[in-house]
């Protein structure tokens, strides 16, 4: 059985995730059994489209489609988190986000989706793609979940507050293939701002205003791997044959927006074996060293 881990910033955190993608395809041998990488999610910066956490600044059309070309020519397909709340309709024609999409459009990679509007636009224009309903959505009861299965999409991303909802996760196994659990949220459990927290996002990407932060309680506190394994919503490694084996085969880690440290720390110890955690730590903290 494959059990499927999508990985954050697939732009921004290119060289780590890039040489974790290598490792796994080329020393299997290092990672634990039937674990791959399901997609690498994020965004290019700049992309008004882009929801979740604002990411500032632009890509050229040669870094676009390098990036693009070595995740894909490992059979990693680029998830983008197109799920900006506040995207209307007059947003779509946006130049930039549809040049992102024309250049990726070769039937390897996914969208996120959020905004009905945008998500319209997409269908109709770039069928090509896999659609995933986000957890941007902040869907927190079970028919809700089965109300997005019923739609189409590849994937359902699970709200992190679900995790340990044992009558949802009993009423979801029916679909579990379909269902994407995020197991190392920082947030807190039922976090009131949570939804608000994204629409600030959101309009801060449509306005390029990277000077306004969001006041958030989580804010108090440095993000750190070792933090995310204190919350509730917290799914430890031990525990993922329990999800697996009623179904549930993919896995999200967050990590955008957040230090590179707690990347690392997460794919070290969900993904490598426990005598394999130097040598793959070494390895992804190595390509960050000026040379």
């Amino acid at each position: 059985m494959k059990v499927y881990w999508h990985i954050p910033g697939f732009c921004s955190f290119f060289p780590v995730n890039s040489t974790l993608c290598r490792l796994m395809r080329e020393e299997p041998y290092r990672f634990r059994e039937g674990y791959c990488i399901g997609s690498v999610y994020g965004t290019f910066p700049g992309a008004i489209w882009n929801g979740g956490r604002a990411v500032f600044g632009t890509a050229s059309k040669k870094d676009i489609r390098a990036i693009l070309g070595v995740y894909n020519s490992m059979d990693v397909p680029v998830r983008f988190t197109w799920t900006n709340p506040l995207i209307e309709e007059k947003h779509v024609y946006d130049t930039y986000c549809n040049l992102i999409m024309d250049m990726a459009s070769n039937g390897k990679n996914q969208v996120l989706v959020n905004s009905p509007a945008l998500e319209t636009y997409l269908r109709e224009n770039y069928p090509g793609f896999a659609f995933i309903s986000s957890t941007t959505k902040r869907i927190l009861d079970g028919d809700g979940i089965k109300a997005e299965l019923d739609r189409d999409y590849a994937l359902v991303v699970l709200d992190y507050d679900l995790n340990h909802n044992e009558e949802v996760l009993k009423s979801l196994e029916p679909f579990a293939g379909r269902i994407e659990i995020l197991t190392d949220e920082i947030c807190y459990p039922e976090c009131p701002k949570r939804k608000a927290h994204y629409a600030d996002e959101g309009l801060r990407q449509l306005t390029f205003d990277r000077d306004q932060p969001f006041d958030c309680p989580n804010r108090r506190t440095a993000p750190a791997f070792a933090e995310a394994m204190k919350r509730p919503a917290f799914i430890s490694k031990d525990d993922i044959a329990s999800y697996t084996d009623r179904g549930f085969v993919n896995f999200k880690l967050v990590g955008r927006g957040l230090p590179v440290s707690l990347l690392i720390d997460s794919y070290v110890y969900y993904l490598a074996k426990e005598e394999e955690q130097n040598y793959v730590r070494k390895k992804l903290e190595a390509i960050l060293r000026p040379r």
